[in-house]
């Protein structure tokens, strides 16, 4: 039987599954997402039994001035790969982000919750959403939060960059649920299995780690893993300014993807610890 087909193996979670193996990898160098053609032809050329894209343009910032190469990704890339599994009759699991709602809900954010995105990096994943699910029966969207590894650029390491700083001030007036890699990674690889035996649920679904916090509890969560670490100064987010808005609260509520596959949230803490060490 063939392998799943991974792309996206340079990016966090990617880079976790490609370490756990039994994945065939689709280097971009091979298949640029920009390039539809190109990927479609590497998938049909490859004839996997399941595709995982991890494959994103991610730089939320940088896509405010860069819509049409955030569109061309997440967007055309994710259209290119449905149009390729359906042709091929595969399932597509295709990972997404907590990015496409604003934020104006109050508690965790179901899988039908209204979407409305708040920044180019936002709607564009979203667009990404849309195209999978009119294109490919058998897929998953897979929505995730806030997250960190100890590789590549996310929350923790930029905290870990600046711990030498006697003081530093962060947000406290947005909240979600910091995410390890590698537990999406091992949710994504629970998915793959249950569809090899024929157990695969299609839809739309949430994964992330629990409990929710603002970004300045993760902060404080941070250096005490890592045995300290500067002084913390809660601001708010209209102090610290960025290009794309982020959503006050994009917590996410997993309580799907526990009943269909059993895969159940982790806590963020414990995942934390293993990638700092725990001072204790």
């Amino acid at each position: 039987m063939s392998l799943p087909l991974l792309l996206g193996s340079e990016g966090q979670v990617g880079g976790e599954l490609r370490r756990m193996g039994g994945f065939a990898v689709l280097p971009r160098a091979e298949a640029d997402m920009r390039d539809t053609p190109a990927v479609r032809r590497a998938v049909l050329s490859r004839r996997p039994s399941v595709v995982v894209n991890c494959a994103a343009y991610t730089a939320v910032d940088r896509a405010e001035s860069e819509p049409e190469l955030a569109l061309a990704v997440n967007r055309d890339g994710p259209a290119a790969l449905a149009d390729a599994c359906a042709e091929l009759d595969i399932p597509l699991i295709h990972l997404s982000t907590d990015y496409v709602f604003d934020g104006a809900r109050p508690d965790a954010y179901g899988e039908d919750d209204a979407t409305r995105p708040l920044s180019v990096y936002g709607a564009s994943k979203l667009a990404g959403e849309h195209e999978v699910r009119a294109r490919l029966a058998r897929h998953v969207v897979l929505r995730t939060a806030w997250v960190f590894s100890p590789r590549r650029d996310n929350f923790v390491r930029s905290m870990l960059k600046l711990a030498g700083r006697p003081e530093l001030s962060v947000v406290d007036d947005q909240r979600g649920c910091p995410t390890a890699a590698v537990e999406v990674a091992r949710a994504v690889r629970s998915m793959v299995a249950a569809m090899a035996v024929g157990h695969g649920r299609w839809g739309t679904f949430h994964f992330c780690g629990w409990p929710a916090v603002s970004r300045f509890a993760f902060a404080e969560a941070i250096f005490a893993a890592r045995g300290g670490g500067p002084r913390l100064r809660p601001i708010t987010t209209e102090a610290y300014p960025l290009p794309a808005r982020r959503p006050a609260n994009s917590a996410l509520d997993c309580g799907k993807v526990l009943a269909a596959y059993g895969i159940a949230q982790p806590d963020w803490r414990t995942s934390l610890k293993a990638i700092i060490g725990d001072p204790s």
